[in-house]
């Protein structure tokens, strides 16, 4: 049999556009919780948070935004980020996520790149002062009228917002948004005529080479992928789910957001930015059944010293995604967490995210052994490096076609050549292999392959096996050059609190169990590993490091 899966046909495909959906949400669930911001002591019902996006995208439109241009939102995780997710989508605008963490030189870059119009930003957070780093890049501000901004550096940018501090000359409150609406600009608003296949965001994906590209996605790609998801989850109106994911990422506005407003569920944010204590306190305190986050967030949350104190009952499901997971992990999360229903999820930005996710009925094996089975609509398929479909069982490319793959990367049609082919197929660039069973399990990426004395070593598959070691709480594996071998595996070893291992005992753990070839040649022990701010380990910074830390070692002993 071959590596080609389809999901089912059913449920149908929402054919609507994002604003219509949330729309119908408030009519059926009008005063159960939509959102929560434990943060900022905010509590809105769906009636309340629906006037709200209502009035926020009227606002919108009151100072001159039209339907199609960009609005940039650079902030951490508050109640106004999903306000104006949402009211863009209602009024037509692209709405373009903005990494918390860009500096200033990243931020010119994507503000230019895809002409933002307006530009939604926090005051500061945490060592980024946004308001310090926008007026250095269009000093214009301090003389602008506040929607009538004109930047050398920034020509599309007209309107610059704040959320929070105080008044600021060329500066618009993010409150006097809503205060500039008026009857014809809610008569606009309620006139305009939108598309679902009409681009409604724009996400850049962090890669590590070139610069980043934004991938352009739709209402009907990311709202059906929010609806399908929570439907893994069985997702419903009395569940709560607790978000401590950025939301500037797909995880958090589609997998987080929309899978609760398509299912009438809460959006609970704990925090502005992630903290593994006030997690267990939002859970505990309100009563959450669902929690999302990648396997660093929830290794985090497990390892916290008041973990103990706090009763985590109400937990039922949520996605662990983002980043491989490990098999330890997610036995801890299901035993310690009482997240028995939790589900695997794997995609990626240019899908919406997610391709494959695993289900509450399927088995623990299943659950902690593979990303579980692809999702309605969607088709799957695992190539070899000359295009074919190989066997079920073999080692390949996955490649997705369906509602979900993005409308393209934004004015950059060759790129988007490059990942999208003739025939609709994205590819990934991930190593996969789907069972008989059509549960897909992910092996690495191409580009993360190694290649020693002409054997083909897969990192996920040493990292599993190092897992299985008791004192390691987490590790990372990559190839080096080498002169002899051509590559030589190193590891980099975090180790569970109050435990001391050396490089001998973990290389014994390996003999004799794995191929020698596959035992790490260099072993580091570290407290943590570079990664950015959705938990994504930047593997190429650990290579980076430790080629600089061999080559500076050669010099010395030459």
């Amino acid at each position: 049999m071959q590596s080609l899966v389809c999901g089912a046909d059913t449920p149908p495909l929402l054919e609507t556009t994002i604003g219509a959906a949330l729309d119908a949400t408030v009519s059926r669930w009008p005063q159960h919780d939509a959102l929560v911001s434990r943060h900022q002591a905010i509590r809105w019902s769906y009636a309340e948070f629906g006037r709200r996006v209502d009035e926020l995208a009227a606002g919108f439109v009151a100072l001159g935004l039209e339907r199609g241009d960009r609005v940039g939102i650079w902030a951490p995780n508050c109640a106004e980020w999903v306000l104006v997710q949402f009211a863009t989508a209602k009024a037509g605008l692209i709405l373009v996520t903005i990494n918390p963490a860009y500096r200033m030189a990243e931020v010119e870059y994507t503000l230019k790149k895809v002409g933002v119009a307006a530009l939604v930003c926090a005051d500061s957070f945490k060592t980024s002062d946004y308001t310090a780093m926008i007026e250095t890049l269009a000093p214009e501000i301090a003389q602008s009228v506040p929607d009538r901004l004109s930047a050398a550096r920034l020509p599309a940018l007209r309107i610059v917002i704040r959320i929070g501090g105080d008044a600021r000359t060329g500066w618009l409150a993010f409150e006097a948004i809503s205060a500039a609406a008026t009857s014809e600009s809610r008569a606009k608003l309620a006139s305009l005529t939108l598309d679902n296949r009409d681009a409604i965001n724009i996400q850049f994906t962090s890669g590590t080479t070139g610069l980043p590209k934004g991938a352009t996605l739709s209402h009907r790609n990311i709202l059906n992928n929010g609806y399908f998801t929570g439907l893994r989850m069985s997702l419903g109106p009395q569940d709560r789910l607790c978000i401590p994911v950025p939301l500037y990422h797909c995880f958090g506005m589609v997998l987080s957001n929309l899978a609760c407003i398509t299912h009438g569920a809460a959006m609970i944010f704990p925090s502005s930015g992630f903290e593994p204590l006030a997690v267990l306190e939002t859970v505990a305190q309100e009563r959450c059944t669902a929690l999302h986050g990648v396997p660093t967030m929830f290794i985090a949350e497990l390892q916290h010293p008041r973990f103990a104190e706090f009763d985590l009952s109400s937990l039922r499901t949520g996605i662990m995604a983002g980043a491989p997971c490990p098999v330890e992990i997610m036995r801890r999360v299901i035993d310690k967490m009482h997240m028995r229903a939790i589900t695997i999820a794997y995609g990626m930005t240019e899908t919406s995210p997610v391709s494959f996710q695993s289900g509450a009925g399927d088995s623990l094996e299943r659950r902690v052994s593979t990303v579980g089975r692809v999702l309605p609509h969607l088709e799957v398929k695992i190539v070899d490096a000359d295009g074919n479909v190989v066997l079920r069982g073999e080692r390949g490319e996955l490649c997705t076609r369906g509602y979900s793959v993005m409308l393209g990367y934004w004015d950059e049609p060759e790129r988007t050549a490059e990942s999208i082919d003739a025939d609709g197929w994205m590819h990934s660039g991930d190593l996969a292999i789907i069972d008989e069973a059509g549960y897909c399990n992910i092996v690495g990426r191409l580009k993360d392959m190694v290649i020693r004395g002409g054997e083909n070593i897969y990192p996920r598959e040493i990292e599993e096996f190092l897992f299985r070691h008791p004192k390691i709480e987490d590790v990372q594996v990559v190839g080096l050059p080498d002169e002899k071998f051509g590559e030589e595996l190193c590891a980099w070893i975090r180790l569970r609190e109050s435990e001391r291992a050396d490089a001998e005992e973990i290389t014994a753990f390996c003999r004799g169990q794995i191929a020698h070839y596959k035992i790490p040649r260099y072993i580091r022990f570290v407290k943590e590993f570079p990664m950015t701010v959705t938990g994504k380990i930047q593997k190429f910074q650990i290579r980076e490091a430790m080629i600089e830390e061999l080559a500076l070692r050669k010099i010395k002993t030459a």
